[in-house]
């Protein structure tokens, strides 16, 4: 029988995998915060990535955080007149 040689290859690929799944991770939580704690990156993300903005508020009216969509809107308004 010949030594298994896609062994150590299966395990650096796994370890890979791994590894971008906690770079997505951490990246999607990097993120959420960001657009967390500044109204005027939530307000870059509706000019550039509005479905990205959207999951946003979705997932904190989930969780039972509500207004922030609609303080958004009347700073932005506020903002235009």
């Amino acid at each position: 029988m010949s030594p298994k040689p896609l062994e150590p290859l299966a395990r650096k690929l796994v370890k890979g995998v791994i590894v971008a799944e906690l770079l997505g991770v951490f990246g999607a939580y990097a993120l959420y915060l960001g657009m967390n704690h500044s109204q005027d990156f939530r307000s870059t993300m509706n000019r550039r990535f509005p479905s990205v903005l959207e999951v946003y508020y979705q997932s904190n009216e989930w969780a039972g955080v509500h207004g922030i969509r609609e303080s958004d809107r009347k700073a932005w308004s506020a903002n235009q007149d």
